[in-house]
């Protein structure tokens, strides 16, 4: 006699280290079946979740979320970071149009891809916390919207030529700064505007502590709601597949609300300061009774 089919969830986790030995299968459930997205890109499955909750279990990046929330889509975040990376390579310029400086960004052109980009958003904090850039003082030369339809780019955005490229901006001098991908980031053509990116993160986070999340994962509200119990069994899924992959360094991707809270209140500020969020919000707020005790 068998027993229950597999209860199947819908999922969009790319390939990081910690989801992978759930995507391989070698971390599974008898009661759980994962059918994964083919999306081409990880943003691509953003709007459509946050319109219409089309996936049971997703990833998404920290500061769409933070907008998620504040203009109402009913999604619950989970304590579970499924990347972070220090970001200070990411902001780059072309020599060929002269040196730029992390000090001296005020009333440059910095290209990005949307302002409300989750690494745009740490990047512009660490600028103002530790540079003494004010957001306002620079122009936000944007490609893109954010995944979050209702929101607006403030005054100090505009946007790019359609069609434009923020390498082909850099290149042409159209832009001063960019912030880029890790792979377009390390082009040969140009340079880092902090000298030694990894020496300037080093710094940072000995000083502060924070983890950089990228991407954390969320449900559908619906399902804490009518079905807790799935969600504890997902978590613990993602809890036993992180604790499968081979750990280098410090934890970037701690578990549970309290190791991530210096972290999630970080980039909370980062957000309000620059016009991201409109309203503060709590790290306590971020979590209800039942995902706050996940992984406590």
């Amino acid at each position: 006699m068998t027993g229950p089919a597999p209860r199947s969830l819908r999922v969009h986790l790319t390939d990081y280290p910690v989801t992978r030995a759930l995507r391989e299968r070698r971390v599974a459930s008898p009661g759980l079946r994962f059918e994964y997205s083919d999306h081409r890109f990880i943003f691509d499955a953003f709007r459509p979740m946050l319109e219409s909750q089309c996936y049971d279990v997703c990833e998404m990046a920290i500061v769409t979320v933070l907008q998620a929330r504040e203009h109402g889509s009913p999604l619950a975040l989970l304590p579970f970071s499924v990347n972070a990376r220090f970001q200070h390579g990411a902001l780059v310029f072309a020599p060929d149009h002269g040196p730029q400086h992390p000090e001296a960004l005020a009333e440059k052109r910095i290209g990005v891809r949307s302002y409300a980009q989750t690494t745009v958003t740490w990047l512009r904090g660490i600028l103002e916390r530790d540079h003494g850039l004010d957001p306002r003082a620079a122009e936000w030369v944007t490609v893109e919207d954010a995944h979050v339809r209702a929101y607006r780019d403030p005054p100090w955005c505009r946007r790019a030529p359609e069609g434009a490229t923020l390498l082909d901006m850099l290149l042409s001098g159209a832009v001063d700064v960019a912030v880029l991908p890790p792979k377009q980031a390390k082009d040969p053509r140009l340079r880092p505007v902090f000298a030694d990116p990894q020496a300037a993160a080093a710094d940072w986070f000995a000083r502060t502590g924070i983890k950089p999340m990228n991407h954390m994962v969320v449900v559908p509200q619906r399902l804490c709601d009518e079905a807790p119990e799935v969600v504890r069994e997902v978590f613990a899924l993602l809890a036993a597949s992180k604790a499968a992959a081979a750990a280098e360094g410090p934890d970037m991707t701690p578990i549970g609300v309290e190791a991530n809270r210096t972290s999630l209140a970080a980039i909370i500020d980062h957000a309000l300061r620059s016009g991201v969020l409109s309203r503060p919000v709590t790290v306590d707020e971020l979590f209800d009774d039942l995902t706050r005790t996940l992984g406590a």
